[in-house]
């Protein structure tokens, strides 16, 4: 004997779902570690369910609430899950467009009344929601190939079947195929995509907090490895970097230059036009050098006005040269600062070192050797270590 679904049971089962995975989204939100996409995600939650159990009483109550209100409701639903995506990736929200969709549904189901208009409803509802889902599947593959988030793709999985099971109703709709009436007294194989629905809808719930928990967890880890003022890796990072370094190199050695860079009169900056103009000097010298610097080179802040640059597989006298580029990029970006009588300059430390033979004070000693060789020279210049300090 087979199992036989309710539909309309589906239906409140499903309701009470969106209306528990809503609450969920919006207390996600409430712990203050994400932005707004969970208020986005959660009202749509809210508002499926709510559609979702207005429809399970239909002729039970007013048409305008099982119908027209129930589908507007459920479609507003899909439109507010688009629109938390797009804010989720930092990308604009269309307003106009939302309120003009939602008013011409409500208007197009209010023309297509009773069993008779219940093809041309379906054929409504399904376009809508075919094109949000579409929609939000761009915008997962989107999140995916740009932040790397695993969980974008599994939220790209769990959309696009949808995608596809509209396009049918869309085509059995136009065909006039899918009957007449939302609960036929046969509804076995519609009870058992109503049942597949929910389940889809308590998966990309988890999906979507997922998301969110992915990109937070992210941030907090480049936050512990970077300066928050320049962007520059801090000295958690660059031992890190160090450690995958080592593990990567499977033989030999790895040859780099060390720079370390001091910016002269700094202080002098900070008592005199105060700490604000300070840290914007710091942020225009980690913009000009990142100019200077290929992909795969890294920038760390030692603490104050002392930044490490690491050039992997640089000798050392072409590492002198990408120092006095950046000494002259440094120098051309503070022109527009006229109020500072006397600019700050740059004294570079150059050395070349095994980055696996030696440890990160180590390498920062030969590179501060030279550093110590600039100042004393009179500031302003690049210095080379030439030959290593012996251990």
């Amino acid at each position: 004997m087979g199992l036989i679904l309710d539909l309309r049971t589906i239906f409140v089962t499903g309701a009470l779902t969106c209306f528990i995975i809503g609450v969920m989204q919006l207390m996600t939100f409430a712990t203050g570690r994400f932005t707004r996409s969970p208020v986005w995600w959660g009202a749509s939650s809210l508002c499926i369910g709510t559609g979702l159990l207005c429809a399970a009483f239909r002729d039970s109550i007013p048409d305008v609430l099982s119908i027209e209100f129930a589908n507007t409701a459920m479609l507003a639903g899909c439109l507010l899950l688009l629109f938390g995506i797009r804010h989720f990736a930092g990308r604009e929200l269309h307003w106009f467009g939302f309120t003009i969709t939602l008013l011409a549904v409500w208007i197009l189901l209010s023309l297509s009344p009773g069993p008779q208009g219940y093809a041309a409803r379906v054929l409504i509802v399904a376009v809508v929601m075919a094109f949000c889902d579409a929609a939000i599947v761009r915008e997962a593959v989107r999140l995916g190939l740009q932040e790397k988030l695993r969980s974008a793709w599994l939220l790209a999985i769990l959309f696009a079947p949808t995608v596809v099971i509209y396009g049918g109703r869309i085509v059995l709709a136009a065909l006039d195929q899918v009957g007449t009436t939302l609960f036929p007294r046969d509804s076995g194989v519609n009870a058992w995509l109503a049942a597949t629905g929910v389940t889809f809808i308590i998966l990309r719930g988890q999906a979507l907090l997922l998301l969110a928990a992915e990109r937070s967890n992210r941030m907090l880890a480049a936050l512990a490895r970077r300066d928050p003022l320049t962007g520059a890796m801090n000295r958690s990072g660059i031992e890190q970097w160090l450690d995958g370094q080592m593990r990567g190199a499977l033989h030999g050695g790895m040859t780099a230059s060390i720079l370390l860079v001091d910016i002269d009169h700094f202080k002098a900056v900070n008592d005199t036009h105060g700490h604000a103009a300070g840290d914007e000097i710091l942020r225009v010298f980690a913009h000009a050098v990142r100019g200077q610097l290929r992909s795969g080179d890294i920038l760390a802040r030692q603490g104050g006005d002392e930044f490490a640059i690491i050039l992997p597989n640089v000798g050392v006298r072409e590492a002198v040269r990408v120092a006095e580029r950046i000494r002259g990029v440094f120098k051309d970006a503070l022109a527009q600062f006229k109020e500072l009588p006397g600019p700050p300059t740059l004294s570079i430390g150059v050395a070349e070192s095994d980055l696996r033979a030696r440890s990160l004070d180590q390498l920062l000693a030969e590179a501060d050797q030279a550093l110590y060789r600039a100042k004393r020279l009179g500031r302003d210049r690049v210095q080379a270590q030439l030959k290593p300090l012996e251990a």
